[in-house]
């Protein structure tokens, strides 16, 4: 199975994108006093789906890092194909389930 790489980098994240002919959306009616609401990636062509509406990559990504957010890609589907697999996610909920590395000194229980 072809594995999914979690990425925050802007450029990246444009890049890919745009390589699949994607832009950058928002789904019409989730926002609220200036918030974008649920954001998405738009893929003309494949499945059109008429409650998105494209947004700029400063606002998109304004409101990406806004909320705190990660982005999973993959490149290719297990058959070798370009892939448009992508999901939005929580950029912490990776980095919580990760161990913590200690700080500071370790007091001993014994005395």
């Amino acid at each position: 199975m072809s594995s999914a790489m979690k990425t925050v980098d802007h450029d990246e994240i444009r890049r890919w994108v745009e390589e699949r002919g994607g832009k950058p959306a928002c789904v019409k009616g989730t926002g609220r006093d200036g918030d974008l609401g649920i954001l998405r990636i738009d893929f003309p062509g494949y499945g059109e789906d008429e409650n998105l509406q494209h947004v700029g990559w400063e606002e998109w990504f304004d409101a990406f890092e806004d909320n705190g957010l990660a982005m999973l890609v993959q490149a290719e589907s297990d058959d070798g194909k370009v892939s448009r697999f992508n999901k939005l996610i929580a950029r912490e909920a990776e980095d919580e389930a990760k161990p913590k590395p200690r700080t500071g000194r370790q007091r001993s229980s014994a005395r």
